[in-house]
């Protein structure tokens, strides 16, 4: 066979394949499934960025067909979701400092959320965005918990040691 002929080949191979990829992601029920029986905090964690985008994906969807209020309930379950997910890790694992892979993991999942739900404000109309905000209001607290969580300011308590001045320029006449 000719180099022309093997390549046409792994082309047809590779077209063939690509058909059974969406087949190995998880549905959106799927995964809300997943999460919704995982016990493991650190797992919940993990789920919930693939469910997170699952979530985002639908409300693209339900936008594209102008359907609000859809939006409105898939981003009011992502933030619910995100609050399961950081109870969970609280009560497993109450030191984020030292636990910190399931707490970053639902910080980036937020960061996400809330950069698409600042996206989805910019789009929506006005009768859809008050509901919309407070999702987004709520995220945002969220994630300042988790950053307060991750980089406590235990160490800023104390005053920071004294800084060695110098003395002050003198003045040319």
């Amino acid at each position: 066979m000719t180099p022309r002929g093997r390549h046409v080949g792994l082309l047809v191979s590779l077209i063939l394949c690509v058909p059974s990829l969406p087949a190995a992601t998880d549905s959106l029920a799927e995964l809300q499934t997943r999460f919704d029986h995982e016990n493991n905090s650190d797992h919940k964690a993990k789920i919930l960025e693939k469910l997170g985008d699952a979530e985002f994906n639908e409300t693209r969807r339900a936008g594209t067909a102008g359907d609000y209020n859809a939006i409105g309930l898939i981003l009011e379950k992502y933030r619910d979701n995100v609050r399961l997910a950081l109870d969970a890790l609280k009560k497993d694992h109450p030191d984020a400092e030292r636990h910190y892979r399931g707490y970053r993991q639902v910080e980036m999942s937020v960061r996400q959320g809330i950069h698409e739900v600042d996206e989805i404000l910019l789009l929506a109309p006005e009768q859809y965005k008050p509901p919309i905000g407070i999702v987004r209001h709520d995220l945002g607290a969220i994630e300042d918990e988790l950053i307060a969580m991750l980089f406590p300011t235990h160490h800023l308590t104390q005053p920071p040691p004294p800084v060695a001045s110098a003395p002050p320029p003198e003045k040319k006449p």
